[in-house]
């Protein structure tokens, strides 16, 4: 290709702001953990989905931690784990079960930490950030698990819906970065993430919708539009779920939750959009596929 003909391709408005080659070598990591988890089925995703949720907890706790919040480690790790774990054999009903066990010892147990005699400190604030992570990251990253149990009338393979799930969310991810990085110039919430833009937002739900319509349609075996609309509810739950971490990053003051992943920060810089989006696809995937 001669100079004339690259002159006239579009320049990147933003940089990448990140290690691209770290990045692309972690991603290839843990794309490779996921289709073999997912080959092996519920045996091998489970345990996949239940370490991923146990080193997110522990980040979050531990930033947390750092900036005076009381949230215990031990029962928040655990806890978690009881609600993917309740969720393979009992479903909804286990998780639902799980989650408000969770949630009732939050609020009972910080209330005589102290002891009797002595008043908690920060009660309300601690329970409720305690409850906001366990909703955050064990109960929404359970429906991903779950995804894996879905069972079809015409005999689809359960890892046909977590492969949907996952090619959706690389698509909205990659349609979005790029679109961003070559196109952003309308911040779409500057107060909360200043980087994410409207263009980017529109190369998302152009990936997602148009994935989630050919996933949904070819390994699925449903209506295309179905696929569609799924993909539209994926793109805006990972947005949000990306805009929450922004915004909870920017109130402890902190650019990620860990160094764990070299060019991605933290496992929960990771999750951070995939959690909610799981719920959304848990959804439809399981009504379409009873």
């Amino acid at each position: 290709m001669t100079e004339a003909k690259l002159g006239h391709l579009p320049k990147p408005k933003n940089s990448a702001g990140r290690n691209l080659p770290a990045a692309i070598g972690v991603s290839a990591l843990l794309g490779g953990l996921v289709l073999l988890a997912v080959w092996i089925g519920p045996v091998g995703w489970y345990p996949l989905v239940a370490a991923a949720v146990a080193v997110a907890t522990w980040e979050v706790v531990m930033r947390l931690r750092e900036h005076s919040y009381f949230i215990p480690r031990l029962p928040m790790l655990l806890l978690g784990q009881l609600m993917v774990w309740l969720s393979w054999p009992f479903g909804t009903t286990g998780l639902v079960a799980a989650y408000v066990t969770a949630v009732l010892f939050m609020m009972f147990g910080r209330l005589f930490y102290h002891g009797r005699s002595t008043p908690p400190q920060n009660y309300l604030r601690d329970t409720a950030v305690a409850i906001f992570v366990l909703t955050w990251i064990p109960l929404f990253a359970s429906f991903a698990a779950m995804l894996s149990l879905i069972a079809s009338a015409e005999g689809v393979w359960g890892g046909v819906y977590i492969v949907t799930f996952m090619l959706c969310v690389v698509a909205s991810d990659t349609g979005g970065y790029i679109a961003g990085v070559m196109f952003g110039s309308r911040p779409m919430a500057p107060a909360v993430s200043p980087k994410k833009s409207w263009e980017g937002f529109a190369g998302s739900v152009i990936g997602g919708v148009v994935t989630g319509a050919l996933t949904v349609s070819l390994l699925v075996g449903e209506v295309w539009w179905i696929g569609a609309l799924m993909g539209l509810g994926l793109v805006v739950c990972a947005t949000l779920g990306d805009l929450v971490e922004s915004q909870f990053k920017r109130e402890l003051g902190i650019k990620d939750m860990s160094a764990l992943l070299p060019g991605h920060g933290g496992l929960m810089d990771r999750l951070d959009g995939m959690l909610p989006s799981a719920m959304v696809t848990w959804l439809v995937l399981s009504i379409v596929g009873g």
